[in-house]
């Protein structure tokens, strides 16, 4: 047999790998068992030490790290700012003029009504377009209003709104008393006083913050307009020659009568008076000759005596219009001027109703003006008070007087 190991000269086992090397070479137990050692992994490059790339590494992960928490930031933002607010009940909160989105941010949360003033601030910007901006006055903040809807009730300027009324027929002081008094305005009034009439009756709305002098000036505004309007449309044969007569004339009309439906009547009566060269003879011109804008004081009657004063308003003295108007006439004033009723009455006195009773002639007049005294001694009124000094004539129906009895 031959020995075929001897002729592959192929060796297996662990002496294979010797043989190829050298002899092989006894081993004790303990150098048998201890690790052979293993070869040192290869060394790092020269570019992987680079300090450039360790900081851009570094770069990279801080700009990661940077960018999840900048989108956790932006969601919790987000839902705070559009989550209920922290406010328990609904409260006012006025935004001052010229404030800032910062101030009101930390107005808000020292009031309680929104939990954290640097999200509102931050996020609002970025809801405001160029030019936008949180509007000042005084606002409702509803119970658990979200900071989104707070951002939008301040952006409309939807703000609680208050009122001031002027009535027909005060004078230029009593409405600046009535701003004065008005605890919610703020400023001075105007140190000079508007003309008398040019101030229009009506009531104004305004927020929280509105100056006095804002309101003064809408009343001039508004007051100019409607006269213009309601001048340019007047009856062409008016005997009136400006806008300040007619103004004048109004103030007379609205001063004597509350009535609607008498306001053209009684301009007729005057109207009638102007063109036959008669005195107008008003009561409240001798009041607005002897008192001024003041105006009557309540338990003041006008007297016979106060029919004679001599005062540049008296028109039971002086003939024609006053110098000016005796106070600040209305729409309806206004419009009885410009189309009045086409009467011949020149006579009316009051008929104890809150009205007058008309007369075209002295006569008819007499006998209402005795019907009226009759009434005011049934109430246990002043005898001494005026109700009218002797009525004019009318000079045409003199002069047809004259003319018969010659």
């Amino acid at each position: 047999m031959t020995d075929n190991s001897q002729n592959s000269g192929v060796s297996f086992g662990r002496g294979a790998e010797t043989s190829a090397k050298g002899p092989i070479i006894p081993k004790s137990p303990t150098e048998a068992l201890r690790p052979e050692r293993v070869p040192a992994p290869p060394r790092r490059s020269r570019k992987a030490r680079s300090q450039l790339v360790i900081f851009l590494n570094f770069l990279m992960t801080m700009t990661v790290v940077i960018c999840v928490i900048a989108v956790a930031v932006f969601f919790y933002a987000m839902q705070t700012y559009q989550n209920p607010g922290p406010l328990a009940t609904n409260t006012n909160f006025v935004v001052r003029t010229g404030a800032g989105l910062a101030e009101i941010a930390g107005s808000l949360e020292r009031n309680g009504i929104i939990a954290d003033a640097r999200i509102f601030r931050h996020v609002t910007s970025t809801y405001l377009r160029e030019g936008e901006s949180l509007k000042a006055g005084e606002y409702e903040i509803k119970a658990g209003a979200s900071m989104k809807e707070i951002m939008e009730l301040l952006k409309s300027g939807k703000s609680i709104l208050y009122s001031v009324s002027m009535p027909e027929g005060l004078t230029v002081k009593q409405m600046f008393k009535r701003l004065a008094d008005d605890p919610v305005l703020e400023g001075e009034l105007p140190a000079d006083l508007p003309v008398e009439g040019s101030l229009r009756p009506d009531t104004y709305k305004y927020s929280r913050g509105t100056k006095r002098t804002e309101i003064v000036s809408q009343m001039a505004a508004a007051q100019a307009k409607l006269v213009d309007q309601i001048w340019e449309k007047r009856d062409p044969d008016l005997p009136l020659k400006t806008k300040e007569e007619f103004v004048t004339l109004a103030s007379i009309v609205e001063k004597e009568t509350g009535k609607d439906d008498e306001r053209a009547h009684v301009a007729s009566v005057f109207i009638n008076r102007m063109a036959k060269g008669m005195r107008l003879q008003s009561d409240p011109t001798i009041v607005y000759g002897l008192f001024g804008g003041d105006g009557k004081p309540a338990d003041r009657p006008i007297y016979q005596s106060d029919l004679k004063k001599e005062t540049p308003y008296n028109t039971y003295v002086i003939k024609g219009l006053p110098p000016g108007p005796i106070a600040n006439p209305g729409r309806a004033a206004l419009e009885a001027v410009a189309h009045p009723w086409k009467t011949k009455d020149l006579y009316f006195v009051a008929d104890g109703t809150g009205g007058h009773v008309f007369a075209a002639t002295l006569e008819e007049h007499n006998a209402n003006v005795k019907s009226w005294r009759k009434l005011e001694a049934e109430r246990g009124e002043d005898p001494g008070a005026a109700v009218d000094a002797t009525p004019e004539s009318d000079p045409d129906a003199a002069a047809v007087k004259k003319k018969k009895t010659n």
